[in-house]
């Protein structure tokens, strides 16, 4: 919205030809990342007050850590506040022509609308299991494959006309149409190898990164802090190869596949890191606001369908390892127990208590100590996965 502005005044008149500094991806993304972050400060405290006002708070589940209960009653849904700040610093400050901001911001917030149902359940209905699991599935399966299908054609063309002439022809052809090699699934080390997967294939596997994405941000969400710091890191590093794959010096330089357009996420991400810091200013331990699932689903899906479109779905599993870790932790543990329950007549545990974050809580560790951790191991593995720019 900003940058039509600079435009147009820079058109207007030779005087303001210092707007064209809008022009510049990186001046626009740290304006973003500042505009979100004085949103997320400013209207924390405000939010906070309504939230309590309408006893919005937490409930905690009574298989819960007993360490937990005393948080019962703090004000959840905070992940309004989060994709508040992205929402409004985003619109300001990105190519408003730019299609794929568009569609991750459309994810990011049809995430957050499920979410914001779950929360709503939860705290309005006073059940803590909220949405049931079959429900949240068929919404969230419906909106990643609706995103999929849109991402599949989009990527391999520059713009939507294009997008759905290609379409069409795929429905004629029989569903058979070879994609391009940057739609390809890419492999991180390797110039220029990437994993042929079809249309079809490609689908499916933008399916289960973005609804994959967006589930295990939500299982880690369990501690004070220890979500929105992994996103903040995470999301800054696809930042850094969405402006890569956009830019065509760059992208040829590093053997990484260009998609005109990526660039302007790097936009997108730094408003989520602003806004994440800003939220890690009232989640840090003792937390005043919890993110709740309407921000956590939010987050995680907006994670996945950005490493869709910079091709980089295998790095964000490095990246996002915490993430990929908890899910992993739930599943076997659910999967184990059902299996020995059957086998033996009893249900039994791998873990003492998942996700894994609560097995290390149960184990002696303080929160913040768990906490801190992870943060650490993030870190290392963002720096693992920044360091397949260069290292291929």
């Amino acid at each position: 919205m900003l940058m039509l502005l600079a435009q147009w005044l820079q058109a207007l008149s030779p005087e303001f030809g210092f707007f064209r500094v809008f022009q510049y991806i990186t001046f626009r993304a740290v304006m973003a990342a500042v505009t979100a972050l004085l949103i997320g400060l400013v209207a924390g405290p405000g939010v906070i007050r309504a939230l309590t006002g309408l006893k919005i708070g937490q409930p905690v589940r009574g298989y819960a850590m007993q360490t937990h209960l005393s948080k019962s009653g703090t004000p959840t849904m905070g992940g309004v506040l989060i994709l508040l700040a992205i929402a409004v610093a985003t619109l300001l400050w990105f190519d408003l022509s730019n299609r794929f901001v568009w569609i991750v911001l459309i994810v990011t917030l049809g995430f957050g609308a499920i979410g914001w149902v779950d929360d709503w359940r939860k705290v309005v209905r006073r059940d803590p299991e909220g949405m049931r699991s079959r429900e949240k599935y068929l919404w969230q399966s419906l909106v990643g494959l609706l995103a999929a299908l849109y991402l599949v054609f989009s990527i391999s063309e520059n713009s939507n006309t294009r997008v759905l002439e290609l379409f069409v022809g795929w429905v004629r052809s029989g569903f058979a149409l070879d994609l391009p090699p940057k739609a390809g699934l890419q492999l991180p080390f390797l110039k220029a190898v990437s994993y042929p997967l079809g249309v079809l294939g490609f689908v499916f596997l933008t399916y289960l990164v973005i609804v994959g994405s967006s589930n295990a941000v939500n299982l880690t969400d369990g501690l004070d802090g220890l979500a929105i710091m992994p996103v903040v890191m995470v999301g800054s590093a696809l930042g850094v190869f969405a402006y890569v794959s956009g830019n065509a010096v760059y992208s040829r330089y590093l053997f990484f596949p260009h998609i005109p357009g990526a660039g302007e996420l790097l936009i997108f991400c730094a408003a989520m890191a602003g806004a994440g810091l800003a939220f890690l200013w009232f989640n840090t331990h003792p937390a005043q606001l919890f993110m709740g699932d309407v921000g956590a689903l939010a987050l995680g899906a907006a994670l996945g369908t950005i490493a869709v479109i910079v091709r980089q779905e295998i790095v964000l599993a490095i990246m996002g390892g915490i993430f990929v870790v908890e899910a992993l932790s739930v599943m076997l543990q659910v999967g184990w127990f059902k299996y020995t329950r059957k086998r033996y007549g009893e249900g039994r545990r791998l873990l003492k208590m998942a996700p894994l974050h609560h097995h290390f809580e149960k184990s002696g560790w303080k929160e913040t100590q768990v906490v801190v951790r992870f943060w650490i191991i993030t870190m290392l593995l963002c720096l693992v996965g920044l360091s397949t720019l260069k290292l291929r």
